[in-house]
Protein backbone atom coordinates (compact mmCIF):
# COMPACT_ATOMS: atom_id res chain seq x y z
CA UNK A 1 0.00 0.00 0.00
CA UNK A 2 1.41 3.39 -0.95
CA UNK A 3 1.27 6.62 1.05
CA UNK A 4 2.63 7.82 4.38
CA UNK A 5 2.31 5.65 7.51
CA UNK A 6 -0.17 8.18 8.96
CA UNK A 7 -2.42 8.03 5.88
CA UNK A 8 -2.24 4.22 5.82
CA UNK A 9 -3.20 4.07 9.51
CA UNK A 10 -6.10 6.49 9.03
CA UNK A 11 -7.43 4.52 6.04
CA UNK A 12 -7.15 1.27 7.99
CA UNK A 13 -9.04 2.82 10.92
CA UNK A 14 -11.85 4.06 8.69
CA UNK A 15 -12.16 0.72 6.90
CA UNK A 16 -12.06 -1.19 10.19
CA UNK A 17 -14.78 0.95 11.75
CA UNK A 18 -16.90 0.70 8.60
CA UNK A 19 -16.55 -3.09 8.77
CA UNK A 20 -17.64 -3.05 12.42
CA UNK A 21 -20.70 -1.01 11.46
CA UNK A 22 -21.38 -3.49 8.70
CA UNK A 23 -21.56 -6.31 11.24
CA UNK A 24 -24.61 -4.65 12.77
CA UNK A 25 -26.07 -3.58 9.45
CA UNK A 26 -29.79 -4.09 9.09
CA UNK A 27 -30.04 -5.36 12.64
CA UNK A 28 -33.30 -4.85 14.48
CA UNK A 29 -31.88 -4.66 17.99
CA UNK A 30 -32.92 -1.95 20.42
CA UNK A 31 -30.94 1.05 21.56
CA UNK A 32 -28.55 1.02 24.44
CA UNK A 33 -28.00 3.65 27.06
CA UNK A 34 -29.75 5.14 30.01
CA UNK A 35 -27.23 4.40 32.72
CA UNK A 36 -23.95 5.88 33.91
CA UNK A 37 -22.90 9.19 32.43
CA UNK A 38 -24.39 8.89 28.97
CA UNK A 39 -26.96 11.64 29.55
CA UNK A 40 -29.63 9.83 27.56
CA UNK A 41 -32.33 7.27 28.26
CA UNK A 42 -33.92 4.57 26.16
CA UNK A 43 -37.69 4.71 26.29
CA UNK A 44 -40.42 2.39 25.17
CA UNK A 45 -39.96 1.26 21.59
CA UNK A 46 -36.16 1.52 21.71
CA UNK A 47 -36.03 5.28 21.07
CA UNK A 48 -33.20 6.89 23.03
CA UNK A 49 -33.54 10.57 23.95
CA UNK A 50 -31.42 13.23 25.60
CA UNK A 51 -32.77 16.18 27.57
CA UNK A 52 -31.85 19.63 26.21
CA UNK A 53 -29.24 20.20 28.92
CA UNK A 54 -27.35 16.98 28.27
CA UNK A 55 -27.19 16.86 24.48
CA UNK A 56 -24.02 16.49 22.44
CA UNK A 57 -23.34 18.63 19.39
CA UNK A 58 -23.81 16.83 16.09
CA UNK A 59 -20.82 16.81 13.75
CA UNK A 60 -21.16 18.84 10.58
CA UNK A 61 -21.40 15.87 8.25
CA UNK A 62 -20.59 17.16 4.81
CA UNK A 63 -19.84 16.00 1.28
CA UNK A 64 -21.64 15.42 -2.00
CA UNK A 65 -25.23 14.29 -2.41
CA UNK A 66 -26.17 11.21 -4.43
CA UNK A 67 -26.66 13.61 -7.33
CA UNK A 68 -23.18 15.10 -6.87
CA UNK A 69 -24.22 18.39 -5.26
CA UNK A 70 -22.54 19.80 -2.11
CA UNK A 71 -24.56 19.14 1.05
CA UNK A 72 -23.85 19.63 4.76
CA UNK A 73 -25.80 19.39 7.98
CA UNK A 74 -24.92 23.06 8.59
CA UNK A 75 -26.93 23.98 5.48
CA UNK A 76 -30.02 23.53 7.68
CA UNK A 77 -28.91 25.56 10.70
CA UNK A 78 -31.85 26.59 12.88
CA UNK A 79 -34.04 23.74 11.67
CA UNK A 80 -34.81 20.41 13.25
CA UNK A 81 -33.01 17.84 11.11
CA UNK A 82 -33.92 14.17 10.86
CA UNK A 83 -30.83 12.19 9.81
CA UNK A 84 -31.41 8.72 8.38
CA UNK A 85 -28.46 6.39 7.80
CA UNK A 86 -29.39 3.91 5.09
CA UNK A 87 -28.33 1.76 2.15
CA UNK A 88 -30.31 0.55 -0.86
CA UNK A 89 -29.02 -2.99 -0.12
CA UNK A 90 -30.62 -2.97 3.37
CA UNK A 91 -34.09 -4.56 3.59
CA UNK A 92 -35.26 -2.63 6.70
CA UNK A 93 -34.03 0.61 5.11
CA UNK A 94 -36.15 -0.10 2.05
CA UNK A 95 -39.13 -0.95 4.26
CA UNK A 96 -39.06 2.41 6.07
CA UNK A 97 -38.36 4.59 3.02
CA UNK A 98 -41.97 5.49 2.27
CA UNK A 99 -42.57 6.31 5.97
CA UNK A 100 -39.63 8.72 5.99
CA UNK A 101 -40.89 10.50 2.89
CA UNK A 102 -44.44 10.74 4.25
CA UNK A 103 -43.31 12.29 7.55
CA UNK A 104 -40.85 14.56 5.75
CA UNK A 105 -43.68 16.05 3.70
CA UNK A 106 -45.94 16.39 6.74
CA UNK A 107 -43.45 18.37 8.85
CA UNK A 108 -41.53 20.30 6.19
CA UNK A 109 -43.62 23.44 6.63
CA UNK A 110 -42.91 23.35 10.39
CA UNK A 111 -39.16 23.70 9.95
CA UNK A 112 -38.21 20.03 9.92
CA UNK A 113 -35.64 18.97 7.31
CA UNK A 114 -34.81 15.35 6.45
CA UNK A 115 -31.27 14.44 5.35
CA UNK A 116 -30.17 10.94 4.44
CA UNK A 117 -26.67 9.52 4.80
CA UNK A 118 -26.29 6.76 2.25
CA UNK A 119 -23.58 4.24 3.09
CA UNK A 120 -22.00 1.08 1.63
CA UNK A 121 -23.62 1.59 -1.77
CA UNK A 122 -20.63 1.10 -4.07
CA UNK A 123 -22.60 2.47 -7.00
CA UNK A 124 -24.68 5.55 -6.12
CA UNK A 125 -26.99 4.75 -9.06
CA UNK A 126 -28.54 1.97 -6.96
CA UNK A 127 -29.38 4.44 -4.21
CA UNK A 128 -30.74 7.02 -6.66
CA UNK A 129 -32.93 4.35 -8.25
CA UNK A 130 -34.35 3.41 -4.85
CA UNK A 131 -35.12 7.05 -4.04
CA UNK A 132 -36.96 7.46 -7.34
CA UNK A 133 -38.94 4.27 -6.78
CA UNK A 134 -39.90 5.39 -3.27
CA UNK A 135 -40.56 9.03 -4.13
CA UNK A 136 -37.98 10.35 -1.66
CA UNK A 137 -37.28 13.98 -2.51
CA UNK A 138 -35.01 15.12 0.35
CA UNK A 139 -31.22 14.98 -0.16
CA UNK A 140 -28.91 12.16 0.88
CA UNK A 141 -25.20 12.58 1.45
CA UNK A 142 -23.17 9.86 -0.30
CA UNK A 143 -20.87 8.24 2.29
CA UNK A 144 -19.88 4.84 0.87
CA UNK A 145 -17.05 4.13 3.33
CA UNK A 146 -18.82 5.46 6.44
CA UNK A 147 -16.28 8.26 7.03
CA UNK A 148 -19.00 10.83 7.87
CA UNK A 149 -20.84 8.38 10.13
CA UNK A 150 -17.63 7.90 12.13
CA UNK A 151 -17.54 11.62 12.93
CA UNK A 152 -20.34 11.21 15.49
CA UNK A 153 -18.87 11.23 19.02
CA UNK A 154 -18.82 7.94 20.90
CA UNK A 155 -20.99 7.79 24.00
CA UNK A 156 -23.57 10.08 22.40
CA UNK A 157 -26.67 9.30 20.37
CA UNK A 158 -24.39 8.14 17.57
CA UNK A 159 -25.31 5.65 14.83
CA UNK A 160 -24.31 2.06 15.61
CA UNK A 161 -26.34 0.10 13.07
CA UNK A 162 -28.08 0.47 9.73
CA UNK A 163 -30.71 1.83 9.58
CA UNK A 164 -30.38 4.49 12.27
CA UNK A 165 -32.51 7.63 12.51
CA UNK A 166 -31.32 10.62 14.56
CA UNK A 167 -33.17 13.85 15.38
CA UNK A 168 -30.96 16.95 15.62
CA UNK A 169 -32.50 19.89 17.48
CA UNK A 170 -32.57 23.53 16.36
CA UNK A 171 -29.26 24.15 18.13
CA UNK A 172 -27.52 21.39 16.18
CA UNK A 173 -27.49 18.89 19.05
CA UNK A 174 -28.38 15.18 19.13
CA UNK A 175 -31.85 14.86 20.65
CA UNK A 176 -33.17 11.38 19.79
CA UNK A 177 -32.08 8.15 18.11
CA UNK A 178 -33.64 4.89 16.93
CA UNK A 179 -31.51 2.05 15.57
CA UNK A 180 -34.16 0.15 13.63
CA UNK A 181 -36.65 0.62 10.82
CA UNK A 182 -39.38 3.04 11.86
CA UNK A 183 -43.09 3.39 11.24
CA UNK A 184 -44.55 6.82 10.55
CA UNK A 185 -45.91 6.85 14.11
CA UNK A 186 -42.48 6.14 15.60
CA UNK A 187 -40.91 8.89 13.52
CA UNK A 188 -43.50 11.40 14.66
CA UNK A 189 -42.97 10.33 18.27
CA UNK A 190 -39.29 11.27 17.89
CA UNK A 191 -39.94 14.61 16.20
CA UNK A 192 -42.89 16.03 18.15
CA UNK A 193 -41.14 16.56 21.55
CA UNK A 194 -38.23 18.36 19.87
CA UNK A 195 -40.62 20.42 17.76
CA UNK A 196 -42.46 21.46 20.93
CA UNK A 197 -39.31 22.84 22.56
CA UNK A 198 -39.01 26.62 22.84
CA UNK A 199 -37.34 28.28 19.86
Amino acid sequence: MSGTPHRRFRLAAVLGAAAALALTACSSGGSTGGGGKTGFVTGKGGIATASPGSRTAAPDVTGKSLEGKPVSLSDFKGKIVVLNIWGSWCGPCRAEGANLQQVSQKYRSQGVQFLGINTRDVDPANAVRFEHETGIDYPSLYDPDGAQILRFPKGSLNPQSIPTTIVVDRDGKLAARAMRALSSEDLEAMIKPVLAEQK
